[in-house]
């Protein structure tokens, strides 16, 4: 039987510029071992703070478990809102939603401000009951959306879900991109100023006196380490509190495969069934056909004989849904769990930052970490800190007053307004797709049709001056005060208004 090839489409599709391996002693501020998401958006956003870095990658960079993902950009996690509000308390739940949204608000800046062109689009993402059977899961269902609800969650609820049709939960607001383009884009800016970026550059020993990395017969002194390899290692931790730490993860192997599938057969969007294991799928449009990017069959890692067969098992599910789809790629990355479902993230020791149990989301979670990294570097107060510390045992109900301590945190200023859409730029909407955005301090009303248009109007209904809302499943602006109605290009459809939404036309850019 011939060899199965398991590059992932990401990989395939994008190569990444190449550094090379440590060849000197140096001395810098900080020292990240692991080139993946967390540990390159690590970087970036340290040498953004001014500080001195070394990026050590054992191979090439985006090449394992960022090159091996699935790439949703969602702040829904694998464990669900209920189940949260229910292990935990209202606060943690509200809590991990925020940090998923964080994250994703981080990539998007650093997208605009590198100018970095990954296929980024904002998509909704749907979680419905299982692919495997009928079984009924409305009862889960309406628990999922009463807690979402609960805690201002944007969510309602869909009869019959466009792919599997089954029903669930449509999330608007989520995302994809192609990670290592993105990565790409950062990797490009850490190098210089006294940043480096070494690949091929195994570290071998973490010293704590003084603080060190040693890979191979070169030694890097540094004023912090911040492990981001995943599954994170010892560093200068005791080795007895290095495997008590382990013994908090399991490692899970999911497989995933690509394939082209006919144009405008499935809507652009994120997918997760509510299955244990659970399937999940992502669809972008490309040149004259869609791609779609399937997921699932996840086991525990090492625990199965016949990992081919688990891949046929996944193009069959896959076909079941989708016949006629063309199978490109096909490939396994491993995701970690944790004992009660979040991320650990936070300093494993003096002066040592780790992060993992990204679970499904390690494109927000490894993003976020990077974020926190930072904030803990300067000792800067982190919304987070707590929720995901490392050493934490159980987050008590009447104990942490989530909102008020953080109220003065950058995420916070803008949470509400970029709850409503404002974090997007016209030409990032999607097909078909209507936003409240601000440009430049001015709300506009923001539609794209089939074609790629894009038409702008004042979001002020011209009745009694009230703000209008996008209505997705009409694809019509609202009024809220009076009920008045208009086409997603402005025109009237019921009244009271009279008057079209006034159009605007911004200026274009030499």
């Amino acid at each position: 039987m011939a060899s199965l090839d398991t590059t992932s489409l990401w990989i395939d599709s994008e190569p990444l510029p190449t550094f090379p391996a440590l060849d000197r002693d140096l001395k810098v501020d900080v020292a990240i071992i692991g080139g993946g998401i967390t540990g390159v958006t690590t970087a970036y956003l340290m040498k953004q703070a001014g500080l001195s870095v070394a990026l050590l990658e054992r191979g090439g960079c985006a090449g394992v478990d960022t090159g091996h993902t699935t790439a949703h950009l969602t702040a829904v996690t694998d464990l669900r809102v209920h189940e949260q509000v229910r292990n935990f308390n209202a606060q943690v739940a509200r809590a991990v939603w925020d940090a998923g949204g964080a994250a994703i608000d981080q990539i998007v800046k650093l997208i605009r401000e590198g100018g970095i062109r990954c296929g980024f689009r904002w998509v909704p993402g749907y979680l419905h009951a299982p692919l495997a059977d009928k079984a009924d899961m409305m009862s889960e269902l309406d628990l999922e959306i009463a807690a979402a609800r609960e805690l201002a969650i944007p969510v309602s609820q869909v009869e019959d879900v466009p792919f599997g049709h089954r029903p669930g939960l449509k999330f608007p607001q989520q995302a994809l991109f192609h990670p290592r383009q993105y990565l790409a884009g950062l990797l490009k800016r850490v190098p210089g100023g006294g940043c480096h970026v070494y690949e091929g550059t195994e570290v071998t020993e973490v010293t704590e006196q003084p603080l060190a990395v040693k890979a191979g017969n070169h030694t890097i002194q540094c004023d912090y380490v911040v492990l981001a390899t995943h599954n994170p290692l010892a560093g200068h931790t005791r080795l007895i509190k290095a495997l008590l730490f382990q013994t908090k993860l399991a490692l899970y192997t999911s497989y995933a495969l690509a394939a082209k599938i006919p144009s405008g057969r499935l809507p652009e969007a994120l997918f997760w069934d509510m299955g244990d294991p659970y399937y999940y799928l992502r669809i972008e449009r490309a040149a004259g056909h869609d791609i779609a990017i399937f997921g699932g069959e996840d086991h525990k890692t090492g625990q199965e004989p016949d990992t081919v067969a688990v891949h046929r098992r996944l193009e069959q599910r896959f076909k079941q849904f989708v016949p006629g789809a063309t199978v490109t790629h096909q490939w396994s990355g491993q995701v970690i769990e944790t004992h009660d479902g979040l991320p650990y993230i936070g300093e494993t020791a003096d002066r040592q930052f780790a992060a993992t149990g990204f679970s499904g989301n390690g494109m927000t979670f490894g993003t976020l970490a990077a974020m926190m990294a930072v904030d803990a570097l300067l000792k800067r107060k982190n919304p987070w800190q707590e929720l995901f510390d490392v050493h934490r045992k159980k987050l008590a109900a009447g104990t942490w007053d989530y909102l008020k301590e953080n109220a003065d945190y950058p995420y916070y200023m803008v949470r509400d307004r970029v709850a409503h859409g404002a974090r997007l730029e016209p030409e990032e909407l999607g097909p078909n797709q209507g936003c409240i955005l601000n440009h430049d301090g001015r709300k506009l009303a923001a539609y794209r049709d089939e074609q790629g248009k894009v038409t702008l109007c004042s979001p002020v209904c011209p009745h009694l001056g009230c703000i209008v809302g996008w209505n997705d499943a009409e694809k019509t602006w609202d009024c809220p005060c009076h009920g008045s109605r208009f086409r997603p290009t402005g025109e009237v459809i019921s009244g009271p208004a009279e008057e079209p939404l006034e159009k605007i036309a911004l200026p274009v850019s030499s």
